[in-house]
């Protein structure tokens, strides 16, 4: 029982190292090395240099997106967990577009619709000091960032306040 006990924490710690990446050595790691321990990415963005920026989401469940980029030659240059709260505050309204936002976090975990205020919204997940936290991202129709919505997931307020979500 203890040995199957101890290849099943094995076995979980594996998977937590390949879900960020962590094992992954800037310099060293290619792009087929990236991709075989994190999946396929959700995104990839040619930047102006010549790289590439792959985007490996965590997002609608998960509360994390992983962009590795990776220089023309095929090997890993960084790998860097963006949603962050000092991401979150880089969104300007008014000025940001959908490209930017996609740009910084990636595809969002889900999207919708506000159909009276003629807006889009696009959302995603992140914890900011232990607190699991939703951002929404409100468009109108030309693509432009009209509004940035960060607060408490509003799941873990209904727990918090004793009521069950599924009620």
């Amino acid at each position: 029982m203890q040995r199957i006990l101890a290849l099943a924490g094995a076995a979980l710690i594996a998977g937590c190292a390949s879900f960020s990446g962590s094992s992954l050595v800037p310099g060293k790691s290619t792009a087929a090395e990236v991709e075989q321990l994190m999946g396929r990415p959700a995104q990839r963005v040619a930047l102006p240099n010549g790289d590439s920026a792959l985007y490996f989401s965590r997002q609608p469940y998960g509360r994390a997106v992983f962009v590795v980029t990776v220089g023309r030659d095929g090997v890993m240059r960084s790998i860097e967990q963006r949603m962050e709260r000092q991401n979150v505050a880089k969104i300007v309204p008014n000025v940001w577009t959908k490209k930017e936002v996609a740009e910084l976090f990636g595809p969002p975990g889900d999207r919708g619709r506000l159909p009276r205020q003629q807006r889009e919204w696009w959302e995603y997940r992140y914890f900011y000091d232990y607190q699991r936290r939703v951002i929404w991202v409100q468009y109108s129709d030309d693509g432009v960032v009209r509004e940035v919505l960060d607060m408490i997931d509003p799941e873990d307020e209904k727990r918090r306040d004793g009521k069950d979500s599924r009620q």
